[in-house]
């Protein structure tokens, strides 16, 4: 039986499945230099025969390690921590602005804050991707460290809506968008048999972002207020960035070539991608509203206002699991395989734990599971990316899924606290809404799996 137009991309993808001489014939945009022929014409013959190794394709030229490859690391997972790691807290601000500054707007309404937070971190990913392939990753730390503090300094003294839209859910955010990016970038430049295991050790940075921060947050305003909250945070963030600016580099040097839109638009023509972007999509519509409403829906029934507020760090907690293990394992099995196993498992916890519960005890295991099977979820998108795209265009691809997430990030909350206002206040069909979207990118997942391998059982 004939191949797949996809399982022919993807063998072109993975170099344990194809020689170098075939991925190199494939790769048209390279240049690669003649060889150098010696005064020993048998040398000539054999130097003739062997072109110089591709570094975009070639596993033997990636270190998997060493001094600089896990410097790198260490700085992006600093990115992570003050980029995704400061969106995973968005669930204490839609319970404080509810409560305090903008308690005369509905659910659906203070929603739209984490919502565009989320949004331009993720949206911005091709135009960010596009200046990491050209420029590289220098200018974006540098420029992404001042709007991501500059926006937080301004929401520390913003007292109306559109204010906290302004500066937290689109400076801050377009700031954070421009150091998260070239943090897994990076990183992906460094590894191959590793990658995975490496992304998760970044991922994980978010992790203890979406700890510390919101820990910090509710214990600071009421000691010294919103403000000096805000501007302690901004600081710390300013710290680990100048960190991560002295620590994370790339080991391919940026490429500059004409700007087209097709770049963003023909990764979609091929199968593989285009189920990949779908399930991610689908995924994060329903993953973010826990994110966003599980604070929110805990006091409703009844916990108090101190435990509910650690709900986040509680999950933000346990996805350090997600955002590791499920990475060292995929690098072993395969990462279509395991993204599909933990998807699934974040669908079943939505709509079998969160959805009928109702005590303090479920709610709070809800958020330790949740945070592990959405914490894969995040942690696993890069390296599929990574895994059926070339590494030099690895920025604008990976940017590509990203940004149309983003449209999920954007409308998911708001759809859900909209439903909620519907119902009177009821999260049921909210959580309902979460799950069947969750349901509907494992499926994704599984076709993504499909078009690449087929149906036997082997390493994806």
């Amino acid at each position: 039986m004939a191949e797949s137009d996809s399982q022919l991309r993807y063998k072109e993808m993975d170099p344990e499945k194809t020689s170098i001489n075939d991925t190199m014939a494939n790769d048209d945009d390279l240049p690669i230099d003649p060889p150098v022929l010696s005064t020993d014409p048998s040398q000539d013959v054999e130097n003739a025969e062997m072109p110089p190794a591709n570094p975009w394709m070639d596993p033997k030229s990636f270190p998997d390690g060493g001094g600089k490859a896990w410097l790198t690391v260490a700085g992006a997972a600093a990115c992570l921590f003050v980029s995704f790691g400061w969106v995973n807290c968005v669930g204490v601000f839609q319970d404080y602005y509810q409560t305090h500054q903008l308690k005369q707007y509905s659910p659906s309404d203070i929603s739209w804050i984490p919502s565009l937070q989320v949004f331009f971190m993720l949206f911005c990913g091709p135009f960010v991707g596009k200046i990491f392939d050209d420029y590289g990753h220098r200018y974006l730390l540098v420029v992404g460290t001042f709007l991501h503090v500059f926006g937080l300094m301004m929401t520390s003294i913003s007292k109306e809506y559109y204010q906290f839209l302004l500066s937290q859910a689109i400076c801050s955010a377009i700031g954070a968008s421009m150091v998260f990016y070239p943090a897994f970038n990076c990183v992906s430049t460094w590894f191959f048999h590793k990658r995975g295991a490496a992304l998760g050790l970044v991922a994980a940075g978010s992790s203890l972002g979406g700890v510390i921060f919101p820990i910090m947050v509710v214990r600071l305003i009421p000691e010294v207020g919103f403000g000096w909250a805000m501007r302690i945070c901004a600081f710390l963030i300013l710290g680990l960035l100048i960190f991560a600016n002295l620590t994370v580099s790339s080991r391919i040097a940026p490429s500059k070539r004409p700007f087209s839109v097709m770049a963003f638009i023909r990764p979609l023509k091929e199968p593989s991608f285009l189920l990949l972007t779908g399930a991610v999509f689908f995924f994060y519509w329903g993953m973010f509203t826990p994110f966003t409403f599980i604070v929110v829906e805990a006091r409703t029934h009844g916990m108090s206002q101190h435990l509910a507020n650690y709900l986040v760090p509680i999950l933000n907690g346990a996805s350090v699991i997600g955002r590791t293990v499920p990475n060292v394992i995929a690098d072993k099995v395969g990462r279509f395989n395991v993204m599909i196993i933990m998807s699934s498992f974040t669908t079943i916890l939505i709509l079998a734990l969160w959805l009928p519960a109702t005590g303090n005890v479920p709610i709070i295991l809800f958020a330790a599971l949740f945070g592990i099977g959405s914490g894969a979820g995040i942690g696993l998108t890069p390296a599929l990316c990574a895994q059926i795209s070339p590494i030099k265009d690895i920025g604008v691809r990976t940017g590509t899924v990203f940004a149309i997430a983003s449209i999920a990030a954007l409308t998911g909350s708001p759809i859900g606290g909209q439903i909620i206002v519907d119902g009177h206040g009821s999260f049921r069909n909210t959580a309902v809404f979460a799950g069947v979207s969750c349901g509907t990118g494992v499926a994704l997942y599984i076709a993504a799996r499909i078009s690449l391998a087929g149906l036997k059982m082997t390493k994806v």
